[in-house]
C-alpha cells in the first residue's frame, strides 16, 4: 500500500477545487410527466396529507376546566400547514380556512389573530414535529450545508457603499441535512454557528438511520464541505455508522489527533481523488434545496423565534412530501 503524506494531501487540494480537475457526472434523469402530475395533484395531495397526517397524532382531550377552552391544537396545525402551503397572510387565511376547513377536517373558524398565535403555541409546535418525524425517508445518500433566508426583500439587495461590499445578511440562518432526493432529514434555526449546529444533526440523523438496518449495509454517506472542517465532527459521523466526506483546506494535515476517522476519510481521498469526488458531489442537492426552498417560499414573515421555527418546520414538512410524492411518481431510483 502506497505511503501518502501531508505535503501530497496539501498539494492535491487546491487542485481539487480547479473547474476542469473533476470529471462530472450525468446529471440525474428528470420525469417531466411525473412532474407534471405532481403539479397538477399537489393541492389535492396537501389538503389530503394535512388532514389525515395531523389526525394521527393529535387527539384532543375533553376540556373539564372552568372557562373558555383554547382553540383545538389539531385544528391550528392543519390551519398552519394550509397557510405554509399556499403562502397566504393570515387575514387572508381566514376566509381559505372558512371554506377549505371542513376538507381539512374541521369546520371551527379560525380568527387571523388566533391563526397567528398558534406559531408560538407549544402543543401546536410538537403536532407539526410528529408529523414531521412521522413522514422521514431517507436514502442513506446524505448532504449538509448551511444558508441564510432572508426576512425581508431589502437583504436581498443592501450593500455597503463605502467599502463596495455586500453586508452580511441578518436573516435566519438554516442549516441542514438532506437525502439525495432533496428531503430534510434534521435541521437548525437557532442561529448556532452551522459547524456546532452540524454536531447536534449528525446524531439525529443517526437516530433516523438506525431504524433502518439495510441503510447501514449500503454504506451510508455523509458529505459536508470545507465549513464543516472538524476533526471530532468526522469522528461523530463515523461512530453514527456514516461514512464521512469533508472537503478539506489545503492547509489540513493527516495527522488525527485521536480522531482516526479524520486521517482514514483523507486516505481513502489520496488513494483515488475521483472516485473520493464522485461521492462528495452529491452534495449539490444540499445546495439545491437551499436555494429551491427560498425560491419556492420566498421570506421568512415571522419576527419571534418561536413562530420563524414553526413556519420553517411547516414549510420542510411540505417540501418533503411533495418531493416523496414526485419521487413515487416517477419511480427513479
Amino acid at each position: 500500500m502506497q505511503v501518502h503524506t501531508t505535503k501530497e494531501l496539501q498539494a492535491l487540494v487546491p487542485k481539487m477545487r480547479e473547474k476542469e480537475f473533476y470529471v462530472s457526472q450525468k446529471p440525474r434523469r428528470i420525469d417531466w410527466a411525473a412532474y407534471t402530475a405532481n403539479q397538477i395533484n399537489d393541492i389535492i395531495n396537501t389538503i389530503y396529507f394535512v388532514k389525515t397526517e395531523v389526525d394521527k397524532v393529535y387527539c384532543p382531550l375533553k376540556h373539564n376546566r372552568v372557562g373558555r377552552p383554547s382553540v383545538n391544537a389539531g385544528f391550528l396545525a392543519k390551519g398552519i400547514l394550509f397557510i405554509e402551503s399556499l403562502q397566504i397572510t393570515e387575514r387572508k387565511a381566514e376566509g381559505w380556512i372558512s371554506i377549505m376547513g371542513p376538507h381539512l377536517g374541521f369546520s371551527q373558524r379560525l380568527d387571523d389573530r388566533v391563526i397567528g398565535k398558534a406559531y408560538t403555541r407549544k402543543d401546536v409546535i410538537d403536532i407539526l414535529e410528529q408529523v414531521f418525524k412521522n413522514n422521514l425517508e431517507c436514502d442513506g445518500q446524505m448532504s449538509g450545508d448551511g444558508s441564510v433566508i432572508e426576512k425581508t426583500r431589502k437583504e436581498n439587495y443592501e450593500s455597503d457603499k463605502k467599502s463596495k461590499k455586500k453586508s452580511k445578511k441578518k436573516g435566519l440562518h438554516l442549516t441542514s441535512i438532506v437525502d439525495s432526493k432533496e428531503r430534510v432529514l434534521a435541521f437548525d434555526v437557532g442561529g448556532t454557528q452551522e459547524c456546532r449546529a452540524m454536531h447536534f444533526l449528525v446524531k439525529e440523523v443517526a437516530d433516523i438511520i438506525k431504524r433502518d438496518v439495510n441503510k447501514l449495509l449500503k454504506k451510508t454517506k455523509l458529505t459536508l464541505d470545507s465549513g464543516f472542517v472538524d476533526k471530532k465532527l468526522a469522528q461523530l459521523i463515523e461512530e453514527s455508522g456514516i461514512i464521512p466526506y469533508i472537503f478539506p483546506k489545503k492547509n489540513n494535515v493527516l495527522k488525527s489527533k485521536g480522531h482516526p476517522a479524520w486521517k482514514r476519510m483523507l486516505l481513502n481521498l489520496l488513494e483515488d481523488v475521483q472516485a473520493w469526488l464522485k461521492e462528495y458531489h452529491i452534495r449539490s442537492h444540499a445546495e439545491s434545496f437551499h436555494s429551491s426552498f427560498k425560491r419556492i417560499f420566498g421570506i421568512i414573515t415571522k419576527k419571534l423565534d418561536d413562530a420563524a421555527y414553526t413556519q420553517v418546520l411547516a414549510r420542510i414538512i411540505h417540501n418533503n412530501r411533495r418531493k416523496t410524492d414526485y419521487y413515487n411518481l416517477a419511480n427513479l431510483p
